[in-house]
Protein backbone atom coordinates (compact mmCIF):
# COMPACT_ATOMS: atom_id res chain seq x y z
CA UNK A 1 0.00 0.00 0.00
CA UNK A 2 1.33 3.47 -0.91
CA UNK A 3 2.05 5.91 1.91
CA UNK A 4 -0.62 8.33 0.60
CA UNK A 5 -3.27 5.62 0.65
CA UNK A 6 -2.22 4.53 4.12
CA UNK A 7 -2.45 8.09 5.49
CA UNK A 8 -5.82 8.63 3.84
CA UNK A 9 -7.11 5.41 5.32
CA UNK A 10 -5.77 6.31 8.77
CA UNK A 11 -7.41 9.73 8.60
CA UNK A 12 -10.73 8.21 7.58
CA UNK A 13 -10.53 5.71 10.43
CA UNK A 14 -9.76 8.46 12.94
CA UNK A 15 -12.70 10.51 11.68
CA UNK A 16 -15.05 7.52 11.90
CA UNK A 17 -13.93 6.85 15.46
CA UNK A 18 -14.49 10.50 16.34
CA UNK A 19 -18.07 10.44 15.06
CA UNK A 20 -18.77 7.17 16.89
CA UNK A 21 -17.64 8.60 20.24
CA UNK A 22 -19.56 11.81 19.60
CA UNK A 23 -22.87 9.96 19.44
CA UNK A 24 -22.94 9.35 23.19
CA UNK A 25 -23.54 13.03 24.00
CA UNK A 26 -25.39 13.97 20.82
CA UNK A 27 -28.62 14.76 22.67
CA UNK A 28 -27.07 17.68 24.60
CA UNK A 29 -28.14 21.05 23.10
CA UNK A 30 -25.36 23.34 21.92
CA UNK A 31 -24.85 27.09 22.14
CA UNK A 32 -22.22 28.14 19.60
CA UNK A 33 -20.36 31.09 21.12
CA UNK A 34 -18.31 32.01 18.05
CA UNK A 35 -19.98 32.75 14.71
CA UNK A 36 -19.15 35.52 12.23
CA UNK A 37 -21.59 37.38 9.96
CA UNK A 38 -20.80 39.59 6.96
CA UNK A 39 -22.00 40.38 3.45
CA UNK A 40 -19.48 41.46 0.82
CA UNK A 41 -22.33 42.44 -1.52
CA UNK A 42 -22.94 45.60 0.49
CA UNK A 43 -21.98 48.80 -1.41
CA UNK A 44 -19.12 49.53 0.99
CA UNK A 45 -17.86 45.93 0.91
CA UNK A 46 -16.52 44.27 4.05
CA UNK A 47 -13.18 44.29 5.88
CA UNK A 48 -13.39 40.51 6.35
CA UNK A 49 -15.07 37.87 4.17
CA UNK A 50 -14.30 34.59 5.96
CA UNK A 51 -11.62 32.02 5.30
CA UNK A 52 -10.07 32.04 1.80
CA UNK A 53 -12.18 29.00 0.94
CA UNK A 54 -15.39 30.64 2.16
CA UNK A 55 -14.66 33.91 0.39
CA UNK A 56 -14.06 32.01 -2.84
CA UNK A 57 -16.87 29.46 -2.65
CA UNK A 58 -19.56 31.60 -1.02
CA UNK A 59 -18.63 35.04 -2.39
CA UNK A 60 -17.92 36.45 1.06
CA UNK A 61 -21.51 36.16 2.32
CA UNK A 62 -22.31 34.69 5.74
CA UNK A 63 -25.80 35.43 7.00
CA UNK A 64 -28.00 33.91 9.72
CA UNK A 65 -30.04 31.78 7.32
CA UNK A 66 -26.89 30.15 5.92
CA UNK A 67 -25.56 29.36 9.36
CA UNK A 68 -28.93 27.99 10.47
CA UNK A 69 -28.76 25.46 7.66
CA UNK A 70 -25.52 24.04 9.06
CA UNK A 71 -26.39 24.43 12.73
CA UNK A 72 -29.86 22.98 13.16
CA UNK A 73 -29.06 19.41 12.02
CA UNK A 74 -26.19 19.33 14.55
CA UNK A 75 -28.26 20.16 17.61
CA UNK A 76 -27.01 23.76 17.78
CA UNK A 77 -29.96 25.66 19.25
CA UNK A 78 -28.35 29.06 19.85
CA UNK A 79 -25.47 31.16 18.57
CA UNK A 80 -23.48 34.24 19.54
CA UNK A 81 -22.00 36.38 16.79
CA UNK A 82 -18.44 37.68 17.19
CA UNK A 83 -17.51 40.90 15.47
CA UNK A 84 -16.03 40.58 11.99
CA UNK A 85 -15.49 44.29 11.35
CA UNK A 86 -13.81 47.30 12.99
CA UNK A 87 -16.47 49.64 11.61
CA UNK A 88 -18.68 51.04 14.37
CA UNK A 89 -21.78 51.00 12.19
CA UNK A 90 -21.40 47.24 11.68
CA UNK A 91 -22.35 46.66 15.30
CA UNK A 92 -25.80 47.91 14.31
CA UNK A 93 -25.76 45.93 11.05
CA UNK A 94 -25.19 42.68 12.99
CA UNK A 95 -27.92 43.49 15.51
CA UNK A 96 -30.32 44.07 12.62
CA UNK A 97 -29.37 40.74 11.02
CA UNK A 98 -29.86 38.66 14.16
CA UNK A 99 -33.01 40.45 15.33
CA UNK A 100 -35.13 38.44 12.91
CA UNK A 101 -33.50 35.04 13.56
CA UNK A 102 -34.13 33.65 17.04
CA UNK A 103 -31.35 31.09 16.68
CA UNK A 104 -29.03 34.00 17.51
CA UNK A 105 -29.01 35.04 21.16
CA UNK A 106 -26.48 37.85 20.98
CA UNK A 107 -23.38 39.50 19.58
CA UNK A 108 -20.01 40.58 20.91
CA UNK A 109 -19.25 43.80 19.10
CA UNK A 110 -16.28 45.96 18.23
CA UNK A 111 -15.80 49.20 20.16
CA UNK A 112 -12.42 50.62 21.19
CA UNK A 113 -12.35 51.31 24.96
CA UNK A 114 -9.65 54.00 24.76
CA UNK A 115 -11.46 56.16 22.17
CA UNK A 116 -13.14 59.43 23.29
CA UNK A 117 -16.55 58.30 22.03
CA UNK A 118 -16.43 54.85 23.66
CA UNK A 119 -18.63 55.72 26.64
CA UNK A 120 -21.38 57.18 24.42
CA UNK A 121 -21.26 54.31 21.91
CA UNK A 122 -21.14 51.64 24.60
CA UNK A 123 -24.16 53.11 26.40
CA UNK A 124 -26.06 53.22 23.13
CA UNK A 125 -25.38 49.62 22.13
CA UNK A 126 -25.71 48.04 25.56
CA UNK A 127 -29.38 49.10 25.64
CA UNK A 128 -30.00 46.26 23.19
CA UNK A 129 -30.19 43.01 25.25
CA UNK A 130 -28.46 41.12 22.45
CA UNK A 131 -25.34 43.27 22.71
CA UNK A 132 -23.31 41.14 25.13
CA UNK A 133 -19.89 42.79 25.21
CA UNK A 134 -16.87 43.79 23.16
CA UNK A 135 -13.83 42.14 21.60
CA UNK A 136 -10.21 43.20 22.10
CA UNK A 137 -6.98 41.53 21.09
CA UNK A 138 -4.59 41.18 18.18
CA UNK A 139 -6.93 42.29 15.42
CA UNK A 140 -7.49 45.16 13.00
CA UNK A 141 -3.91 46.33 13.51
CA UNK A 142 -4.40 46.63 17.27
CA UNK A 143 -2.17 45.08 19.91
CA UNK A 144 -3.92 44.65 23.25
CA UNK A 145 -0.55 44.22 24.97
CA UNK A 146 0.17 47.86 24.10
CA UNK A 147 -3.35 49.15 24.65
CA UNK A 148 -3.33 47.76 28.18
CA UNK A 149 -0.86 50.43 29.33
CA UNK A 150 -3.33 53.20 28.40
CA UNK A 151 -5.43 54.30 31.43
CA UNK A 152 -8.27 55.21 29.07
CA UNK A 153 -8.34 51.63 27.79
CA UNK A 154 -8.64 50.30 31.33
CA UNK A 155 -11.32 52.88 32.15
CA UNK A 156 -13.31 51.69 29.13
CA UNK A 157 -13.01 48.06 30.20
CA UNK A 158 -14.18 49.06 33.66
CA UNK A 159 -17.40 50.27 32.07
CA UNK A 160 -17.81 46.84 30.50
CA UNK A 161 -17.21 45.14 33.85
CA UNK A 162 -19.59 47.46 35.67
CA UNK A 163 -22.27 46.69 33.06
CA UNK A 164 -21.83 42.95 33.83
CA UNK A 165 -20.76 42.30 30.25
CA UNK A 166 -17.96 40.30 28.65
CA UNK A 167 -14.69 40.97 26.87
CA UNK A 168 -13.70 38.39 24.25
CA UNK A 169 -10.12 38.25 23.00
CA UNK A 170 -8.89 37.82 19.44
CA UNK A 171 -6.04 35.65 18.16
CA UNK A 172 -4.24 34.20 21.18
CA UNK A 173 -0.51 34.46 21.80
CA UNK A 174 1.47 34.02 24.99
CA UNK A 175 1.83 37.81 25.18
CA UNK A 176 -1.95 38.22 24.91
CA UNK A 177 -2.50 35.71 27.72
CA UNK A 178 0.02 37.55 29.90
CA UNK A 179 -1.83 40.79 29.15
CA UNK A 180 -5.13 39.25 30.20
CA UNK A 181 -3.60 38.25 33.54
CA UNK A 182 -2.56 41.87 34.13
CA UNK A 183 -6.00 43.16 33.08
CA UNK A 184 -7.65 40.68 35.43
CA UNK A 185 -5.47 41.88 38.30
CA UNK A 186 -6.69 45.43 37.67
CA UNK A 187 -10.32 44.49 36.90
CA UNK A 188 -11.04 41.19 38.66
CA UNK A 189 -14.79 41.42 38.02
CA UNK A 190 -14.39 41.66 34.23
CA UNK A 191 -15.36 38.40 32.53
CA UNK A 192 -12.67 37.61 29.97
CA UNK A 193 -13.06 34.92 27.30
CA UNK A 194 -9.91 33.68 25.56
CA UNK A 195 -10.71 32.58 22.03
CA UNK A 196 -9.43 29.50 20.18
CA UNK A 197 -6.88 28.34 22.76
CA UNK A 198 -6.46 24.83 21.26
CA UNK A 199 -4.91 26.42 18.16
CA UNK A 200 -2.15 28.18 20.11
CA UNK A 201 1.12 26.33 19.52
CA UNK A 202 3.55 28.49 21.52
CA UNK A 203 7.16 28.93 20.55
CA UNK A 204 8.06 29.31 24.22
CA UNK A 205 6.51 26.38 26.07
CA UNK A 206 7.97 27.49 29.41
CA UNK A 207 6.35 30.93 29.17
CA UNK A 208 3.09 29.32 28.04
CA UNK A 209 3.04 26.95 31.00
CA UNK A 210 3.81 29.83 33.36
CA UNK A 211 0.95 32.01 32.14
CA UNK A 212 -1.49 29.09 32.20
CA UNK A 213 -0.46 28.54 35.82
CA UNK A 214 -1.35 32.18 36.54
CA UNK A 215 -4.68 31.92 34.72
CA UNK A 216 -5.70 28.74 36.51
CA UNK A 217 -6.58 30.54 39.74
CA UNK A 218 -8.46 33.41 38.10
CA UNK A 219 -12.12 32.45 38.06
CA UNK A 220 -13.31 35.19 35.69
CA UNK A 221 -10.97 34.18 32.84
CA UNK A 222 -12.67 31.64 30.58
CA UNK A 223 -11.64 29.76 27.44
CA UNK A 224 -13.20 28.75 24.16
CA UNK A 225 -12.23 25.21 23.24
CA UNK A 226 -12.65 26.12 19.59
CA UNK A 227 -10.37 25.83 16.54
CA UNK A 228 -9.46 22.33 17.77
CA UNK A 229 -8.73 21.22 14.20
CA UNK A 230 -6.78 24.13 12.75
CA UNK A 231 -4.62 25.03 9.79
CA UNK A 232 -1.12 23.62 9.60
CA UNK A 233 -1.89 20.51 11.59
CA UNK A 234 -0.44 17.26 10.27
CA UNK A 235 -3.11 15.10 11.93
CA UNK A 236 -6.83 15.20 12.57
CA UNK A 237 -9.18 13.46 14.96
CA UNK A 238 -9.43 13.32 18.73
CA UNK A 239 -6.12 11.51 19.30
CA UNK A 240 -4.22 14.40 17.73
CA UNK A 241 -5.73 16.91 20.17
CA UNK A 242 -6.44 15.09 23.40
CA UNK A 243 -3.25 16.06 25.23
CA UNK A 244 -3.76 19.76 24.53
CA UNK A 245 -7.42 19.60 25.50
CA UNK A 246 -6.54 17.77 28.72
CA UNK A 247 -4.03 20.50 29.54
CA UNK A 248 -6.59 23.25 29.01
CA UNK A 249 -9.25 21.42 31.01
CA UNK A 250 -6.79 21.10 33.87
CA UNK A 251 -6.27 24.88 33.78
CA UNK A 252 -9.86 26.06 33.31
CA UNK A 253 -11.85 23.20 34.76
CA UNK A 254 -15.32 22.23 33.63
CA UNK A 255 -16.89 25.54 34.74
CA UNK A 256 -14.78 27.89 32.57
CA UNK A 257 -14.90 26.44 29.06
CA UNK A 258 -17.37 27.08 26.24
CA UNK A 259 -17.98 25.71 22.74
CA UNK A 260 -17.49 27.61 19.48
CA UNK A 261 -17.26 26.70 15.79
CA UNK A 262 -15.61 29.88 14.47
CA UNK A 263 -17.87 29.54 11.43
CA UNK A 264 -17.11 30.40 8.65
CA UNK A 265 -13.51 31.29 9.47
CA UNK A 266 -13.02 27.55 10.05
CA UNK A 267 -14.31 26.68 6.57
CA UNK A 268 -11.69 24.83 4.55
CA UNK A 269 -10.17 23.34 7.70
CA UNK A 270 -13.19 21.68 9.31
CA UNK A 271 -16.91 21.69 8.61
CA UNK A 272 -19.39 22.50 11.39
CA UNK A 273 -20.27 18.78 11.54
CA UNK A 274 -16.61 17.85 12.04
CA UNK A 275 -16.14 20.56 14.66
CA UNK A 276 -19.14 19.39 16.65
CA UNK A 277 -18.09 15.75 16.32
CA UNK A 278 -14.59 16.25 17.70
CA UNK A 279 -15.88 18.35 20.60
CA UNK A 280 -18.51 15.74 21.41
CA UNK A 281 -15.98 12.94 21.13
CA UNK A 282 -13.72 14.63 23.65
CA UNK A 283 -16.48 15.38 26.15
CA UNK A 284 -17.83 11.86 25.77
CA UNK A 285 -14.65 10.86 27.66
CA UNK A 286 -15.69 13.11 30.56
CA UNK A 287 -18.77 13.29 32.75
CA UNK A 288 -22.13 14.19 31.26
CA UNK A 289 -22.29 17.13 33.66
CA UNK A 290 -19.02 18.47 32.24
CA UNK A 291 -20.33 18.06 28.69
CA UNK A 292 -23.52 19.96 29.47
CA UNK A 293 -21.52 22.80 31.00
CA UNK A 294 -19.24 23.04 27.99
CA UNK A 295 -21.93 22.85 25.33
CA UNK A 296 -24.42 25.31 26.85
CA UNK A 297 -24.57 25.90 30.61
CA UNK A 298 -21.30 27.82 30.91
CA UNK A 299 -22.28 30.12 28.04
CA UNK A 300 -25.20 31.36 30.14
CA UNK A 301 -22.91 32.22 33.03
CA UNK A 302 -20.31 33.88 30.81
CA UNK A 303 -22.43 35.80 28.30
CA UNK A 304 -25.71 36.24 30.21
CA UNK A 305 -27.65 35.71 26.99
CA UNK A 306 -31.45 35.68 27.00
CA UNK A 307 -33.50 32.82 25.62
CA UNK A 308 -35.27 33.64 22.34
CA UNK A 309 -36.57 30.26 21.13
CA UNK A 310 -38.50 27.44 22.78
CA UNK A 311 -35.76 24.86 22.14
CA UNK A 312 -33.07 26.94 23.82
CA UNK A 313 -32.21 25.52 27.26
CA UNK A 314 -32.50 27.34 30.55
CA UNK A 315 -31.19 26.63 34.03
Amino acid sequence: MERRQFLAGAAASALAATFAKAATVADIPIIDTHVHLFDSRRPQGVPYAGSPEWAREMNGVALPATYRGYAQPLGIVGAIELEASPWVEDNLWVLEQIETDTLFVGTVGDLEPEKPDFAELFERFRKNPMFLGIRCGNIWGRDVSKQESDPKFIDGLKRVADADMVMDTANPTVALLETMVRIHDRLPSLRIVLDHLPQLDPEDEKAYAAVLHEIKGRATIHAKLSEIDHRGMAARGLAAHKARLDQLMDVFGEDRVVFGTDWPNSWGTATPAQIVAIARAYFATRSRAAAEKYFWKNSLAVYKWKKRAANQPAL
